[in-house]
């Protein structure tokens, strides 16, 4: 295995165990021999995940108190690996909670910016990413991807770095909606239209509409959620590919020779 892939591999075994609570907050992380031995890999690399950890808000180090955990509020959730390990380990209440509240704070604001500020060219790009949302329900296909492309391109046609940037930052966590929301039966079909409410609403330049269409956008997903989250199904994990939307069988049989 090459270092880089011995390094990610590391790092996932180590955030997945901070993240479940095998390491509890405040506890200390065994040393580093330790770490090298259950691991089975080099001191190099156990240093350079733990710097990566302390990076992403999970660990502190120091001089005799050695690597410690820290609370899961000074975690950077903003960190696609953060979200994908507590996607691993089970999404809880309380993070999806956490989501639906930063999508409403965060999405009609940009909606409405993008009303006023997008471009032909930004327009074009969600015009895209919508198409590709309609071409996999109806046809099949990966809609999660095309769902993610279209909402991170209307934060990006508001044209406000700090929320630009925060659009890839959220990304993970906006596939993490997306996923759930797609495995409610027929979810993707009916929230298509209110995607293009959205849109539409963009593109006649009407911030109140664009707003109002996105905060029902949101609500409906949050409804989806908790549809999911009572039935009990098992919730998808961000450490495999997005599920691929079944063609309808009406499609299916017009392919077939």
């Amino acid at each position: 295995m090459a270092i880089k892939n011995m390094l990610g591999h590391t790092l996932d075994l180590l955030g997945e165990a901070i993240v479940s609570g095998h390491y509890a907050p405040g506890a200390s992380m065994p040393p580093e021999t330790v770490l090298c031995t259950e691991l089975g890999v080099s001191r190099t690399v156990v240093r350079e995940a733990v710097k990566s950890l302390v990076a992403k808000g999970l660990v502190s180090t120091g001089p005799k108190v050695g690597t410690r955990v820290l609370p899961s509020d000074q975690w950077n959730w903003f960190d696609p690996n953060v979200v994908a390990w507590q996607s691993k380990i089970g999404l809880t209440r309380e993070f999806l909670r956490d989501l639906q509240d930063l999508r409403r704070v965060v999405e009609p604001a940009a909606v409405r910016l993008a009303a006023e500020r997008a471009t032909p060219e930004d327009l074009a790009e969600v015009e895209a990413a919508y198409a590709g949302m309609k071409h996999a329900i109806e046809f099949g296909g990966d809609y999660v991807t095309y769902d993610l492309l279209f909402h991170q391109g209307l934060l990006k046609a508001c044209h406000n770095r700090m929320v630009v940037q925060m659009s890839k930052a959220i990304g993970a966590l906006l596939r993490t909606s997306f996923e759930i929301t797609t495995t409610k039966p027929n979810g993707p079909a009916q929230s298509l239209p209110l995607h293009r409410a959205v849109l539409d609403a963009v593109i006649a330049g009407e911030p109140d509409k664009a707003e109002r269409a996105v905060l029902k956008l949101i609500d409906s997903a949050r409804e989806d959620i908790e549809m999911v989250l009572v039935s009990k199904k098992k919730l998808p994990s961000l450490a495999l590919p997005a599920a691929s939307l079944r063609a309808p069988k009406a499609a299916r049989a017009a392919s077939t020779p």
